[in-house]
């Protein structure tokens, strides 16, 4: 009997155990991702997706929504062109500590707009662009990565636009490529390592310049299908062509989803190819699409355009985790994010004038000429103003100490001549921009601000207006005017990894938060820039 009970008794110890074993095991996070997909789009917006939800399929955005974490408002603070939002999701930093403000700089002493990562000393490869990551400043999610791992792993980056293929790859990645607006090749610099045969072989066998003659951008559905749209919009659909005669047709292209489509043939074949995801360390494939607007159109309205574009986005993500499943390590073993970049600024010919809304044009070169001569009077003559780019006005630094004026009392007055000119809604020196906190605890606009390239006098003008190019801007701006239009700098993001429940973040979220994240569902540490806590996730 004593017996019976003591055998009993152990039985009972041995169930506890090993029920408090299993529970222990299970309330540990799944396994690490070994392969990381992180995607950019150009222009995404929530309302959209939820727009076009019944025309999804399930196995592309819906699945990562479903299945993964949406945040739904990630806050850039301030308007931010796509390489610095860009620079900030993959840094955790903000402009002015990542020195990405935007993917163009004003060169001071060639007067003229040039590439931030310009770099002489890289050479181009497939093209005769030399850049290089040298200017940004601080880590990446990608260099984190390879640290980690004794650069045993891989880092690849691909997007139609240079300066996004650069950020997205960092200082230690093994190749980034872009599409040059000229050849339009995928093109690199010698300052990364790989040029994988795939890329190009693509370049020799299937080169974009001898296809675009034969495309056409069209609606993928009949357009009574689109919803929302006027009834004189569902008679008839759209269709732009990419003909030779088009001196800025590759530009045109990149403006539409059929890019997006290129980039993921060359991501899937990266899958196929090179294995990523398939040895113990953890691989990275980024890439950037676009659902940006298309500027080019003849037609005002675009509304078809735009959710064409999302329907085709899905098709592209439900293509990708197809290669992902088929020919990588499967969706069990992947980490995908989708970090939206808030489109704010849209190039395009403005109709609202026939419609009786508030409206002008804005010229920067009169704008340069009359405050030359305000600031003629007052301090004697000299080309005071050298240039303007991007609502920014660059003065005569040189001409300023010849002068011994003092820049502050110079900027100041700059500014409130511009204040007083028709169609500008505010403007200020840097000297009053700068006056706030600075860096990482500033508020924008002064943390988006690069203070190596800094303009003197930043402007903005009232919705609506256009801001002519004539001349003053770059010679390598389209001809169509620059709409001021003021949207919230709000964008969607998403996370689908294999130790992460599925979750929805509401409330405005810190992009610099991304970055740290990210890290954190990988185990490794930060980008070396990024001070903000990594979001709160359920893990597995």
């Amino acid at each position: 009997m004593a017996k019976s009970k003591q055998y009993l008794t152990r039985n009972i110890v041995s169930i506890i155990i090993a029920t408090v074993a299993t529970m222990t095991l299970s309330a540990q996070p799944a396994g690490r991702p070994s392969l990381v997909v992180n995607i950019v789009v150009d222009g995404l917006s929530l309302d959209y997706i939820n727009l076009l939800r019944d025309k999804f399929s399930e196995d592309g955005l819906l699945r990562i929504m479903r299945d993964g974490v949406t945040i739904t408002d990630v806050n850039y603070g301030s308007v931010l062109d796509p390489a610095a939002a860009t620079a900030v999701i993959h840094t955790g930093a903000a402009p002015a500590i990542n020195g990405v403000a935007s993917a163009t700089v004003y060169d001071r002493d060639s007067r003229r707009e040039i590439s931030y990562f310009l770099d002489s000393s890289s050479i181009g490869n497939f093209t005769n662009e030399t850049f290089s990551p040298k200017n940004l400043r601080v880590s990446t999610i990608g260099d984190e990565l390879r640290i980690a791992s004794q650069g045993l792993n891989h880092v690849y980056s691909i997007s139609p636009d240079a300066a996004q293929a650069i950020v997205m790859a960092g200082h230690k990645g093994n190749s980034a490529f872009w599409l040059n607006n000229t050849t339009g090749k995928w093109a690199t610099t010698t300052y990364y390592k790989d040029a994988p045969f795939t890329i190009q072989s693509r370049n020799r066998q299937a080169p974009l310049d001898l296809r675009l003659d034969t495309m056409a951008w069209k609606s993928v559905l009949p357009p009574e299908e689109y919803p929302d749209l006027p009834t004189y919009k569902k008679l008839y659909s759209f269709r732009h062509t990419f003909y030779r005669t088009d001196p800025n047709r590759v530009a045109h292209y990149k403006n539409t989803p059929l890019v997006n489509t290129e980039v993921t043939t060359i991501a899937s074949s990266y899958i196929k190819t090179l294995n990523l995801g398939k040895s113990e360390n953890i691989d990275m494939l980024n890439i950037s699409y676009t659902v940006t607007p298309y500027i080019y159109s003849e037609d005002h309205d675009i509304r078809m355009e735009q959710m064409d574009s999302y329907i085709r986005l899905d098709r592209e993500i439900q293509s990708l985790i197809r290669s992902i499943d088929v020919n990588g390590p499967g969706m069990g073993k992947t980490m995908i994010v989708i970090a939206g970049l808030p489109s704010n600024v849209t190039r395009r010919r403005s109709k609202d004038n026939e419609w009786d809304t508030p409206s002008g044009e804005f010229s920067p070169r009169k704008a340069i000429s009359l405050l030359n001569i305000y600031l003629i009077a007052i301090y004697g003559n000299g080309e005071w103003v050298t240039g303007y780019d991007n609502n920014m006005f660059f003065l005569n630094h040189n001409l300023i100490k010849q002068k011994d004026v003092k820049i502050e009392e110079i900027r100041s007055e700059a500014a409130k001549f511009l204040n007083r000119m028709a169609g500008v809604a505010e403007a200020h020196s840097i000297d009053e921009i700068i006056e706030e906190k600075t860096g990482e605890t500033a508020t924008p606009p002064r943390r988006n601000i690069n203070q190596d390239y800094a303009a003197d006098i930043y402007i903005a003008t009232f919705p609506g207006w256009d801001i002519v190019d004539d001349g003053t801007v770059s010679p390598n701006k389209d001809e169509y005017p620059k709409i001021q239009r003021q949207v919230a700098p709000i964008a969607p993001l998403f996370i689908l990894a294999p130790n992460i429940n599925s979750q929805i973040i509401t409330g405005s979220v810190d992009p610099r938060a991304i970055a740290p994240t990210i890290t954190s569902i990988l185990r490794i540490r930060s980008p070396n820039a990024a001070t903000q806590p990594p979001l709160r996730l359920n893990y597995k």
